[in-house]
């Protein structure tokens, strides 16, 4: 039996157990459920509109083409195809007219300042169980470029200083409701992992001359973890992955922020995000999974997307050490993604 390995992320110093002598099978995870069935109203669904908040930005079909709109007051959009709207429940918010404060020092160790920002909802569908793994290609397609305009939008505000993209899919990965939907975040502060990549990548260009994460994919197209690629993006494992299945899609021609998407690489990037997360569905069972958006527009750095299968719970040794283990080796995850995300692939070809 070969002996557990230690490995290092690519620049992260954040290191963690590949647990060979622990190995699982794909098998091991189909009964994990992404959700517990329940017969409630949905807010998000047509005709419930009057439940959530004016939208900040609608997508709306009329004659066969799409138009962008908000709304105001009482009013809501009917006809909508994709919806975005202000959180109920914000983690960060912006009254009118409010300005960040300087951070708080009461002592040396106390440090605190207003969680001012932004909190939405994206709405991905009309449809209530439209999610990524099953969704027409169309429709990807403007969910990726409600991602674009609200990006654009937000991260253009003052004090914006990062705009969190994400999505949790089932109960256990953080979903509160079912229906197909993802959220963005804008905060005044640069979150821990973005900063440390930005860092790295800064000081690798500074002293290589080119971006890590080009390095990185070129690197990474020629190894066993390689999963799926088309004409603009590339989905691996990452060699020092944290969870079993994890894996990240990358643009392959540089770009620090998805505002830099052309047309075409934005059917590309819907395409990809169809057979990657409908592969997954497929290997696992339809697993709960968290999805990120990295992105921060500095020239160094490269957008990109991590999506990580909520297979495992991080138990006492994670949560005391900041050290993980993982059960799938990343190398055994790219072989069987591969396979699963090739039949997505055919089956996507037939509609």
């Amino acid at each position: 039996m070969s002996q557990n390995e230690l490995r290092k992320d690519y620049i992260l110093d954040r290191w963690v157990v590949i647990a060979s002598q622990r190995r699982k099978r794909p098998s091991d995870f189909s009964n994990v459920k992404s959700w517990d069935v329940k017969n409630t109203v949905c807010p998000f669904c047509p005709g419930n509109e009057h439940l959530t908040p004016p939208a900040t930005l609608v997508y709306v079909l009329e004659g066969g083409s799409v138009r962008k709109t908000l709304e105001n007051g009482e009013f809501r959009c009917k006809n909508w195809v994709v919806r975005c709207i202000p959180n109920l429940y914000p983690a960060f918010s912006m009254e009118d007219g409010q300005k960040p404060t300087q951070i708080f020092k009461s002592t040396s160790f106390h440090r605190s300042m207003k969680a001012l920002g932004f909190h939405e909802v994206l709405i991905e569908s009309p449809i209530h169980s439209e999610h990524p793994s099953v969704a027409r290609r169309s429709q990807l397609k403007l969910v990726v470029n409600a991602i674009k305009d609200r990006f654009s939008h937000l991260s253009s505000r003052e004090y914006v200083k990062y705009v969190s993209v994400f999505r949790n899919y089932g109960a256990s990965a953080g979903a509160s409701l079912s229906h197909a939907h993802s959220q963005i975040i804008a905060t005044p502060i640069l979150p821990k992992i973005v900063k440390e990549e930005a860092e790295a990548s800064k000081n690798y260009y500074e002293s290589e001359g080119k971006c890590v994460f080009c390095s990185i994919v070129e690197e990474e197209s020629k190894s066993e973890r390689f999963i799926w690629e088309n004409e603009s993006f590339i989905a691996f494992t990452p060699w020092a992955s944290l969870n079993p299945f994890e894996f990240w899609v990358f643009p392959k021609r540089h770009q620090s922020s998805i505002l830099e998407m052309s047309e075409f690489e934005v059917e590309k990037f819907a395409e990809i995000l169809r057979v990657s997360l409908g592969g997954l569905r497929r290997l696992l069972n339809d697993p709960p999974y968290n999805l990120g958006f990295h992105i921060l527009p500095e020239s160094h750095y490269h957008w990109h997307v991590e999506v990580y299968p909520k297979l495992a719970i991080w138990a006492g040794f994670e949560k005391s050490t900041g050290a993980f283990i993982n059960t799938i080796p990343p190398e055994d995850a790219a072989k069987s993604l591969k396979e699963s995300f090739k039949l997505e692939e055919s089956v996507l070809k037939e509609q």
